[in-house]
Protein backbone atom coordinates (compact mmCIF):
# COMPACT_ATOMS: atom_id res chain seq x y z
CA UNK A 1 0.00 0.00 0.00
CA UNK A 2 1.38 3.40 -0.94
CA UNK A 3 1.03 6.74 0.73
CA UNK A 4 -0.17 9.95 -0.87
CA UNK A 5 0.33 13.54 0.19
CA UNK A 6 -2.44 16.11 0.42
CA UNK A 7 -2.17 16.77 -3.34
CA UNK A 8 -2.64 13.11 -4.20
CA UNK A 9 0.99 12.53 -5.25
CA UNK A 10 2.42 9.10 -4.52
CA UNK A 11 5.17 9.56 -1.94
CA UNK A 12 5.76 5.88 -1.13
CA UNK A 13 9.21 5.05 0.12
CA UNK A 14 11.60 3.44 -2.31
CA UNK A 15 11.39 0.20 -0.38
CA UNK A 16 7.63 0.13 -0.78
CA UNK A 17 7.79 1.30 -4.39
CA UNK A 18 10.28 -1.43 -5.29
CA UNK A 19 8.68 -4.22 -3.29
CA UNK A 20 6.77 -5.77 -6.19
CA UNK A 21 8.40 -7.98 -8.77
CA UNK A 22 11.99 -8.81 -9.82
CA UNK A 23 12.16 -5.87 -12.25
CA UNK A 24 11.56 -3.39 -9.47
CA UNK A 25 14.03 -5.18 -7.19
CA UNK A 26 16.75 -4.96 -9.85
CA UNK A 27 16.97 -1.22 -9.08
CA UNK A 28 18.81 -2.15 -5.83
CA UNK A 29 21.84 -4.19 -6.94
CA UNK A 30 24.07 -3.14 -4.03
CA UNK A 31 23.84 -1.99 -0.43
CA UNK A 32 22.17 1.20 -1.63
CA UNK A 33 19.58 1.32 -4.39
CA UNK A 34 20.08 3.56 -7.40
CA UNK A 35 17.76 6.20 -6.01
CA UNK A 36 19.48 6.26 -2.63
CA UNK A 37 22.89 6.51 -4.29
CA UNK A 38 21.82 9.52 -6.35
CA UNK A 39 20.34 11.21 -3.31
CA UNK A 40 23.53 10.57 -1.37
CA UNK A 41 25.67 12.03 -4.17
CA UNK A 42 23.49 15.11 -4.30
CA UNK A 43 23.66 15.50 -0.51
CA UNK A 44 27.45 15.31 -0.56
CA UNK A 45 28.35 17.17 -3.74
CA UNK A 46 25.27 19.15 -4.75
CA UNK A 47 24.05 19.63 -8.31
CA UNK A 48 27.56 20.35 -9.63
CA UNK A 49 28.48 16.72 -8.97
CA UNK A 50 25.75 15.45 -11.29
CA UNK A 51 25.09 15.59 -15.03
CA UNK A 52 21.79 17.06 -16.17
CA UNK A 53 20.03 13.75 -16.64
CA UNK A 54 20.79 12.64 -13.07
CA UNK A 55 19.45 15.90 -11.65
CA UNK A 56 16.31 15.27 -13.68
CA UNK A 57 16.13 11.77 -12.24
CA UNK A 58 16.04 13.21 -8.74
CA UNK A 59 13.05 15.33 -9.73
CA UNK A 60 11.32 12.43 -11.42
CA UNK A 61 11.68 10.31 -8.27
CA UNK A 62 9.13 12.58 -6.60
CA UNK A 63 6.32 11.75 -9.02
CA UNK A 64 7.34 8.42 -10.61
CA UNK A 65 7.55 5.84 -7.83
CA UNK A 66 7.52 2.47 -9.60
CA UNK A 67 9.50 2.93 -12.79
CA UNK A 68 13.14 3.27 -13.77
CA UNK A 69 13.52 7.00 -14.33
CA UNK A 70 16.98 7.00 -15.92
CA UNK A 71 15.69 6.24 -19.47
CA UNK A 72 13.02 8.92 -19.08
CA UNK A 73 15.53 11.52 -17.91
CA UNK A 74 17.93 10.67 -20.72
CA UNK A 75 15.10 10.84 -23.27
CA UNK A 76 14.22 14.32 -22.03
CA UNK A 77 17.81 15.53 -22.35
CA UNK A 78 18.13 13.95 -25.81
CA UNK A 79 14.92 15.60 -26.98
CA UNK A 80 15.39 19.08 -25.49
CA UNK A 81 19.12 19.51 -24.89
CA UNK A 82 19.77 20.71 -21.34
CA UNK A 83 18.22 20.72 -17.89
CA UNK A 84 17.01 24.27 -18.48
CA UNK A 85 15.56 23.33 -21.87
CA UNK A 86 13.55 20.55 -20.24
CA UNK A 87 12.12 22.84 -17.55
CA UNK A 88 11.11 25.42 -20.15
CA UNK A 89 9.72 23.01 -22.74
CA UNK A 90 6.00 23.35 -23.61
CA UNK A 91 3.67 20.89 -21.91
CA UNK A 92 2.56 19.37 -25.19
CA UNK A 93 6.13 18.55 -26.21
CA UNK A 94 7.01 17.16 -22.79
CA UNK A 95 4.10 14.73 -23.07
CA UNK A 96 5.66 13.33 -26.24
CA UNK A 97 8.21 11.58 -24.01
CA UNK A 98 7.04 8.21 -22.70
CA UNK A 99 6.46 8.38 -18.97
CA UNK A 100 5.75 12.11 -18.77
CA UNK A 101 2.29 13.06 -17.54
CA UNK A 102 0.59 15.97 -15.83
CA UNK A 103 2.09 15.31 -12.40
CA UNK A 104 5.64 15.28 -13.77
CA UNK A 105 5.02 18.44 -15.79
CA UNK A 106 3.66 20.21 -12.71
CA UNK A 107 6.82 19.26 -10.79
CA UNK A 108 9.09 20.53 -13.57
CA UNK A 109 7.19 23.80 -13.90
CA UNK A 110 7.29 24.36 -10.13
CA UNK A 111 11.08 24.02 -10.19
CA UNK A 112 11.28 26.44 -13.12
CA UNK A 113 9.02 28.95 -11.37
CA UNK A 114 11.06 28.73 -8.17
CA UNK A 115 14.31 29.32 -10.05
CA UNK A 116 12.87 32.34 -11.85
CA UNK A 117 11.46 33.78 -8.63
CA UNK A 118 14.83 33.50 -6.92
CA UNK A 119 16.66 35.07 -9.86
CA UNK A 120 14.11 37.89 -10.13
CA UNK A 121 14.34 38.68 -6.43
CA UNK A 122 18.10 39.21 -6.75
CA UNK A 123 17.59 42.10 -9.18
CA UNK A 124 14.24 43.69 -8.36
CA UNK A 125 14.48 46.89 -6.30
CA UNK A 126 18.26 46.96 -6.73
CA UNK A 127 20.51 49.17 -8.89
CA UNK A 128 20.42 47.38 -12.22
CA UNK A 129 23.67 48.72 -13.62
CA UNK A 130 25.67 47.58 -10.59
CA UNK A 131 23.96 44.15 -10.60
CA UNK A 132 24.51 43.52 -14.29
CA UNK A 133 25.63 39.91 -14.03
CA UNK A 134 22.62 39.00 -11.91
CA UNK A 135 20.37 40.84 -14.35
CA UNK A 136 21.72 38.91 -17.32
CA UNK A 137 21.39 35.63 -15.41
CA UNK A 138 17.77 36.41 -14.62
CA UNK A 139 16.93 37.34 -18.22
CA UNK A 140 18.68 34.22 -19.47
CA UNK A 141 16.71 32.01 -17.09
CA UNK A 142 13.45 33.73 -18.02
CA UNK A 143 13.87 33.88 -21.79
CA UNK A 144 16.69 31.81 -23.27
CA UNK A 145 14.67 28.59 -23.54
CA UNK A 146 11.40 30.07 -24.76
CA UNK A 147 10.41 28.71 -28.16
CA UNK A 148 8.79 32.03 -29.09
CA UNK A 149 10.21 35.53 -29.14
CA UNK A 150 9.24 37.80 -26.28
CA UNK A 151 10.03 41.46 -25.76
CA UNK A 152 10.73 42.41 -22.14
CA UNK A 153 11.04 45.89 -20.66
CA UNK A 154 13.00 46.67 -17.51
CA UNK A 155 12.02 50.04 -16.03
CA UNK A 156 14.43 52.00 -13.80
CA UNK A 157 14.04 55.07 -11.59
CA UNK A 158 16.44 58.03 -11.36
CA UNK A 159 18.87 55.98 -9.27
CA UNK A 160 18.76 53.18 -11.85
CA UNK A 161 16.90 50.94 -9.41
CA UNK A 162 14.75 48.36 -11.17
CA UNK A 163 11.14 49.25 -10.42
CA UNK A 164 9.29 47.01 -12.89
CA UNK A 165 9.91 44.03 -15.15
CA UNK A 166 7.29 43.39 -17.80
CA UNK A 167 6.88 41.32 -20.95
CA UNK A 168 5.30 43.73 -23.39
CA UNK A 169 4.88 41.46 -26.40
CA UNK A 170 5.08 37.79 -27.35
CA UNK A 171 5.56 36.80 -30.93
CA UNK A 172 6.48 33.85 -33.11
CA UNK A 173 9.65 31.82 -33.40
CA UNK A 174 11.44 34.66 -35.19
CA UNK A 175 9.41 37.85 -34.82
CA UNK A 176 7.86 39.99 -32.12
CA UNK A 177 5.89 43.14 -32.99
CA UNK A 178 7.22 46.10 -31.00
CA UNK A 179 5.61 49.53 -30.93
CA UNK A 180 7.88 52.36 -29.70
CA UNK A 181 4.86 54.48 -28.72
CA UNK A 182 3.65 51.74 -26.34
CA UNK A 183 7.13 51.37 -24.84
CA UNK A 184 7.37 55.07 -24.05
CA UNK A 185 3.78 55.27 -22.82
CA UNK A 186 4.42 52.49 -20.31
CA UNK A 187 7.62 54.16 -19.13
CA UNK A 188 5.69 57.37 -18.50
CA UNK A 189 2.93 55.47 -16.69
CA UNK A 190 5.53 54.08 -14.28
CA UNK A 191 7.43 57.38 -13.96
CA UNK A 192 10.53 55.53 -15.16
CA UNK A 193 13.63 57.57 -15.96
CA UNK A 194 15.35 54.81 -17.91
CA UNK A 195 14.64 51.50 -19.58
CA UNK A 196 16.52 48.40 -20.67
CA UNK A 197 15.14 46.52 -23.66
CA UNK A 198 15.46 42.73 -23.68
CA UNK A 199 14.31 40.14 -26.15
CA UNK A 200 15.21 36.55 -26.95
CA UNK A 201 16.17 34.66 -30.09
CA UNK A 202 14.71 31.13 -29.95
CA UNK A 203 17.27 30.08 -32.58
CA UNK A 204 19.90 30.38 -29.84
CA UNK A 205 22.02 32.90 -31.75
CA UNK A 206 21.91 36.32 -30.02
CA UNK A 207 23.26 38.23 -33.04
CA UNK A 208 21.00 41.25 -33.72
CA UNK A 209 19.19 41.47 -37.03
CA UNK A 210 18.85 44.69 -39.00
CA UNK A 211 15.22 44.80 -37.88
CA UNK A 212 16.39 44.63 -34.25
CA UNK A 213 18.78 47.51 -34.84
CA UNK A 214 16.20 49.67 -36.61
CA UNK A 215 13.56 49.04 -33.93
CA UNK A 216 16.03 49.98 -31.20
CA UNK A 217 16.90 53.26 -32.91
CA UNK A 218 13.21 54.18 -33.14
CA UNK A 219 12.74 53.55 -29.41
CA UNK A 220 15.90 55.45 -28.46
CA UNK A 221 14.85 58.43 -30.58
CA UNK A 222 11.33 58.49 -29.11
CA UNK A 223 12.64 58.10 -25.55
CA UNK A 224 15.25 60.84 -25.86
CA UNK A 225 12.55 63.40 -26.69
CA UNK A 226 11.00 62.76 -23.27
CA UNK A 227 14.28 62.58 -21.31
CA UNK A 228 14.03 58.81 -20.90
CA UNK A 229 17.35 57.00 -21.18
CA UNK A 230 17.67 53.69 -22.98
CA UNK A 231 20.61 52.07 -21.22
CA UNK A 232 20.84 49.00 -23.41
CA UNK A 233 19.12 46.44 -25.57
CA UNK A 234 20.02 42.88 -24.64
CA UNK A 235 19.39 39.91 -26.92
CA UNK A 236 19.23 36.60 -25.05
CA UNK A 237 19.98 33.25 -26.69
CA UNK A 238 20.97 29.78 -25.57
CA UNK A 239 24.46 30.49 -26.91
CA UNK A 240 24.90 33.66 -24.85
CA UNK A 241 23.75 37.26 -25.00
CA UNK A 242 24.47 40.40 -27.00
CA UNK A 243 24.58 43.97 -25.69
CA UNK A 244 23.79 46.78 -28.10
CA UNK A 245 25.81 49.17 -25.94
CA UNK A 246 28.82 46.86 -26.05
CA UNK A 247 28.44 46.73 -29.83
CA UNK A 248 28.33 50.55 -29.90
CA UNK A 249 24.79 50.49 -31.27
CA UNK A 250 23.51 52.63 -28.38
CA UNK A 251 25.28 55.81 -27.36
CA UNK A 252 25.09 58.21 -24.41
CA UNK A 253 23.40 60.97 -26.35
CA UNK A 254 20.10 60.93 -24.47
CA UNK A 255 19.33 64.04 -22.44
Amino acid sequence: MGFKDEQGFDVSTDRQANASGPKAQSDKPGHLGHRERLRERFSRGGADAMPDYELLELLLFRTIARRDTKPIAKALITKFGTFGDVLAAPDTRLKEVDGIGDKVILELKLVQAAALRMARNTVLSKPALSSWTALIEYCTAAMAYDDREQFRLLFLDRKNVLIADEVQQRGTVDHTPVYPREVIKRALDLSASAIILVHNHPSGDPTPSQADIDMTRHIVDAASKLAITVHDHIIIGRKGHTSFRAMNLIHDHNP
